[in-house]
């Protein structure tokens, strides 16, 4: 008997008691496990997502919503960036001018992103105590490639609006339909001597700005969202 069959066999038991028209929001399941470590203040939420994202060497900037395209700019300037991708809900003030803006669309190859200097985004959610950021191509988000390809990502999180304590709270706020991507500081792996390599499948250098108040022109909170297509 192959793994494979081992586990399904294991999985039918388990569920053989289970009537097959029953769906799995007909069984509540019971969720009284802990669902934040501790308690912080709003404050200190926010502390503690920019401690653990630069703990995973992302680049964390904080600055105040009338200062975020001058703080974008800086970054683009220090980067060297001459293009940037942005999705379509990526309000045009954010960009600096002089910077060639390449609009997500499904026709971009990767040899196209491979050749933007940069990519900015929003977020859906920044979950504090992972250091996480959570995309799910909203219009502010776009594609789950275009933070893939280009070498330099640059996510803007709201604060404290956007920013939660825990996973569990991080799910609430999220479709499970839609096409999620889960974000802890730029990408990385260690090879077998532990050296650790950075941007083997995304981007190299992840720069974070918790911007507080409502930055100009940014999108609030939507509704109904149709997914994007990755």
């Amino acid at each position: 008997m192959s793994g494979r069959e081992t586990v399904l066999g294991r999985v039918r038991r388990a569920l053989a008691d289970v009537p097959r028209a029953e769906r799995p929001e007909q069984s509540p399941v019971d969720r009284d496990y802990l669902r934040v470590h501790g308690e912080r203040s709003t404050q200190e939420t926010v502390g503690l997502l920019a401690a653990h994202l630069a703990d995973y060497r992302a680049h964390v900037h904080h600055c105040a919503a009338q200062e975020l395209p001058e703080t974008i700019a800086g970054l683009l300037a220090r980067r060297g960036s001459r293009s940037v991708v942005a999705p379509v809900g990526v309000p045009v003030q954010w960009l600096p001018d002089g910077v060639e803006r390449v609009p997500d669309s499904a026709a971009l190859t990767p040899l196209d992103l491979d050749a933007v200097g940069s990519v900015v985004t929003g977020c859906a959610v920044a979950v504090a105590e992972t250091g996480t950021l959570v995309l799910d191509a909203s219009p502010d988000q776009g594609r789950r490639r275009i933070t893939l390809a280009p070498d330099h990502h640059i996510c803007v999180v709201r604060v404290p609006e956007q920013v939660v304590d825990s996973v569990p709270q991080a799910l609430e706020r999220l479709d499970p339909a839609r096409p999620l991507t889960w974000i802890s500081g730029p990408s990385a792996t260690s090879d077998i001597e532990l050296d650790r390599v950075e941007g083997v499948h995304g981007p190299r250098t992840l720069d974070v700005v918790l911007v507080s108040g409502a930055a100009a022109g940014h999108p609030q909170p939507p509704g109904d969202r149709p997914p994007s297509a990755d």
